[in-house]
């Protein structure tokens, strides 16, 4: 069987041939009817999207919907506002509006935080070892004392800083 007559049995049979609809910003989806509300895609760089935000319309919609088709001048501006909102769902000053969300986002951030500086001290209580002996103060002060008592480096180091006949640092 040749290419072509494979190709055209499965577009006939409705395997590759068969897409989606795509609508821009969407994505694809069947020709079947679909709950209200699934397809509605609205932002302020496409703000006009392919399908009205209400599909499935009440009975005082749909009365709405006729009064549209009539003279403007007689809708009031809350029927005015009613008919925009059955098309969009929300205006470009709504959609422009400042979230929340930098709340949540620092709240989460601080409680890591706060998480990670309770487990750095859990970790030094009952994790880490005691510090070494080379690192108390003590120490240090007798490690200093027999470094300048060997007189190591008196040209350039440690022992060139110290004045050995008065027991202090030079000035």
């Amino acid at each position: 069987m040749s290419f072509r007559a494979a190709g055209s049995l499965v577009l006939r049979k409705g395997g590759l041939g068969m897409r989606g609809i795509h609508s821009p910003g969407g994505t694809a989806h069947s020709k079947e009817k679909m709950p209200p509300y699934t397809n509605y895609h609205a932002q302020r760089s496409y703000p006009m999207p392919d399908e009205p935000f209400c599909t499935e319309l009440s009975a005082e919609q749909q009365a709405l919907k006729e009064k549209e088709k009539g003279s403007w001048t007689q809708l009031s501006h809350a029927e005015k506002v009613a008919l925009y909102r059955l098309q969009f769902h929300e205006t470009f000053t709504e959609m422009n509006r400042r979230s929340n969300e930098w709340k949540t986002v620092m709240g989460c951030v601080f409680f890591f935080f706060g998480f990670t500086g309770l487990l750095i001290w859990w970790q030094r209580v009952y994790v880490f070892p005691k510090k070494p002996i080379t690192l108390m103060d003590e120490w240090k002060a007798q490690q200093l004392q027999r470094i300048l008592d060997m007189k190591g480096n008196p040209v350039q180091g440690l022992a060139s800083r110290w004045d050995y006949e008065r027991k202090e640092w030079k000035k």
